[in-house]
């Protein structure tokens, strides 16, 4: 899902806002999540399952080991949506 366009605008956000560049990978686990969260909760929550994932890992971590946090509150999301 991740395209020219999204790389593209991400990139333009990093320079204006000096926000981390996101790689593909997690680029493709945050819209995992926003995706899973929409579908099996309220589809408000899901920008903001990704602003707090944002808020747990900071900018500090490399693009791997955010994709992996990402993996693991998608993970918790899941298991909060299957049934009891």
């Amino acid at each position: 899902m991740t395209d020219d366009a999204c790389r593209a605008f991400f990139g333009a956000l990093a320079a204006e806002a000096g926000t981390p560049e996101l790689g593909d990978d997690e680029a493709e686990a945050v819209l995992d999540l926003a995706r899973v969260v929409a579908h099996t909760h309220e589809r408000r929550f899901a920008p903001l399952a990704a602003y707090a994932v944002g808020l747990v890992l900071g900018a500090g971590d490399e693009p791997a080991a955010r994709e992996r946090a990402v993996r693991e509150v998608l993970a918790a999301v899941e298991r909060l949506a299957a049934p009891s």
